[in-house]
């Protein structure tokens, strides 16, 4: 009989790649992963990896097993949905992954329904950039997580996850006052609709190529989004600054340090008068995420609702409705 546990130690290596990612990402030691996997080997009958060099791939019979494994761990996630439902009344942690901005903007107001609905649940959230979910999510350190995706950077589609869409955000060019097009009115996140985009995204982008940027760190998706969308313009950016959190960015734009692309999120409340915002045709979509057959869980359905009515109205309507390929040929 193949065991569970193996199983996910395969999963895991066919997604990080070796087994010292591996054991780094669910606290085992090398040494115990490989053990693991040469019992598993066993249980199966016949070779699942071969050594490359100094490391490990997955057999064909390997890469075989991994979707079988995908399959049973779904339905084990189906089978706790159905004892929790079974159980009644909601107990426990609820382990939320969110980035900065939602974790600011959109989650307390959620937990605040959350606790008012279902006050034995105990939600804790970390905050994660969208790019270490999914690992943080097959490993089981989240249960449940906000993930975000832009225009020039659309989500990967990773296997033994399922996404659900909360909202969209408009984007916007931010520079220091007195450069640029004259700037657009940025939508208060409790107040009405959504200016008309930026006619003219390239022109926007390509009228700063001579400025410095201030991007993310590298790595992270919303770095990758400021870099194409210039790119897609006729230019790659020459980047000074990278900082994470969107409020110290426009401080650095108020300084004269640089301009950037910033979310709404990330503006509201956060840009004074001496920072010109100009809307741009790109969006960024935020989705939650879970494992897949974890849909049905009664505290992950209980969280997706209680998010879902967080949403300010003018965010829930802000879905984009361009495709990657669009946006790029309008740039």
């Amino acid at each position: 009989m193949l065991d569970v546990r193996r199983l996910r130690l395969l999963r895991e290596l066919a997604r990080r790649g070796t087994i010292a990612a591996v054991a780094e990402a669910l606290a085992f030691s090398p040494s115990a992963v490989s053990q693991q996997l040469g019992v598993l080997e066993r249980e199966a009958g016949l070779p699942l990896l071969e050594r490359t060099g100094r490391g490990v791939r997955l057999t064909p019979a390997g890469q075989h097993l991994v979707g079988h494994a995908e399959a049973v761990l779904e339905r084990l996630e189906q089978a706790e949905a159905d004892l929790a439902e079974a159980r009644g009344g909601l107990a426990g942690a609820l382990r939320i992954g969110a980035f900065p901005t939602a974790t600011r903007a959109i989650v307390p107001a959620a937990l605040v329904a959350l606790a008012r609905r279902h006050p034995g649940l105990e939600p804790m959230v970390s905050e994660t950039d969208p790019a270490a979910v999914a690992h943080a999510l097959r490993a089981g350190d989240l249960d449940v997580a906000l993930v975000h995706a832009y225009d020039f950077v659309p989500a990967a589609q990773e296997p033994g996850l399922v996404t659900e869409p909360l909202y969209g955000e408009a984007m916007y060019l931010a520079a220091p006052a007195g450069q640029g097009p004259e700037p657009s009115p940025v939508p208060s996140p409790s107040a009405g609709s959504e200016p008309s985009p930026e006619p003219d995204q390239g022109a926007v982008l390509r009228s700063h190529a001579d400025a410095p940027w201030i991007t993310a760190t590298s790595g992270t998706l919303c770095h990758a989004m400021t870099v194409r969308a210039c790119q897609a313009a006729g230019f790659t950016p020459r980047i000074r600054h990278q900082v994470d959190e969107f409020a110290t960015v426009l401080a650095l734009v108020a300084a004269g340090q640089g301009v950037a692309v910033v979310p709404q999120l990330g503006v509201h409340g956060a840009a004074g008068p001496a920072v010109r915002l100009t809307r741009l045709l790109m969006q960024r979509r935020t989705n939650l995420a879970f494992r897949s057959g974890a849909g049905a869980h009664p505290a992950v359905a209980a969280f997706g609702a209680a998010l879902r009515d967080a949403v300010p109205p003018e965010l829930a309507g802000g879905a984009a409705r361009d495709r990657p390929g669009e946006l790029a040929r309008r740039a």
